[in-house]
C-alpha cells in the first residue's frame, strides 16, 4: 500500500477491488435495473433523446440504472463545457445520482494519482469533496477484455462518491456515482452495483 496526497486529502493506493459483500450482493438482487447505452456524442450532434433502443448500436459505454430513477436532460451548453453525457437520479433523493462525463483527445490514461485532480478542475463539487475528504481510495482494475480502469472512492462529510475512469476510442470517460452521506449508508450496495456495472463497449484495450 502507498500513500499519495490528492489536494488536501490522503490517497490510499491499494490493490483490493472495491467490491460488495455477500449480503450486499443479495440485497442488490432484489432491485431491478435497466442497462443504459451511452453514445458519448459531441455537443455538435446534440439531440437524439428518443429512447434507449436507438442508442444501442452506437453505444460506447453501458451501466446499470435502478428501476424508477429518472434521466436528467443534459443541455448542449453543459455537454460542450464540461463533457457531461448523461445523468440519472433517484427522484425521491435527487442528490443520489449517477452521471458520466467524457473528453475527446485522450489516447491513454495519465498516471493514476494525477487523473482525479485533473477531473476536479472542471467539477466544483468534486473539488469540494476532495478538499474535505476523510479518505480517498484508489486502485487499478482490468476487465475481462483487458480494458484498464482507474477506480476511486471518496469519503467526505459532503457526500460519498465512487468514480471509474478509462480511455477508449481516443476519449476519456469518467463515471460518477454520488450520494449524500445518509443516503450512502442506506443504499451502499445499490450504488456499488451501479459503479461496478460501468464498462466501455466494443473497443480494444488502451494501456497507460
Amino acid at each position: 500500500m502507498a500513500l499519495v496526497a490528492v489536494g488536501s486529502a490522503l490517497l490510499v493506493v491499494t490493490g483490493d477491488h472495491m467490491s460488495m459483500s455477500a449480503a450486499e450482493t443479495a440485497a442488490v438482487q432484489e432491485q431491478n435495473f435497466q442497462t443504459y447505452f451511452g453514445t458519448a456524442a459531441s455537443a455538435s450532434s446534440y439531440g437524439g433523446y428518443g429512447g434507449n433502443a436507438s442508442k444501442k448500436d452506437s453505444a460506447e459505454y453501458t451501466f446499470d440504472v435502478p428501476e424508477g430513477w429518472k434521466e436528467r436532460l443534459i443541455s448542449k451548453v453543459e455537454k460542450g463545457t464540461n463533457g457531461t453525457d448523461t445523468e440519472f437520479y433517484n427522484p425521491r433523493r435527487k442528490e443520489e445520482k449517477v452521471y458520466l462525463t467524457f473528453l475527446a483527445g485522450f489516447g491513454r490514461l495519465a498516471p493514476r494519482e494525477n487523473v482525479l485532480n485533473n477531473l476536479a478542475l472542471s467539477d466544483v463539487n468534486l473539488q469540494d469533496m476532495l478538499s474535505q475528504a476523510n479518505s480517498v481510495k484508489s486502485l487499478d482494475r482490468t476487465d475481462s477484455n483487458g480494458q484498464l480502469y482507474y477506480e476511486y472512492e471518496i469519503d467526505s462529510p459532503i457526500a460519498h462518491s465512487l468514480i471509474s475512469v478509462t480511455c477508449a476510442k481516443n476519449k476519456l470517460y469518467a463515471h460518477f456515482v454520488k450520494a449524500p452521506v445518509q443516503d450512502w449508508s442506506r443504499d451502499e450496495s445499490l450504488l456499488r452495483h451501479i459503479h461496478n456495472s460501468f464498462t466501455t463497449v466494443g473497443v480494444a484495450p488502451v494501456f497507460s
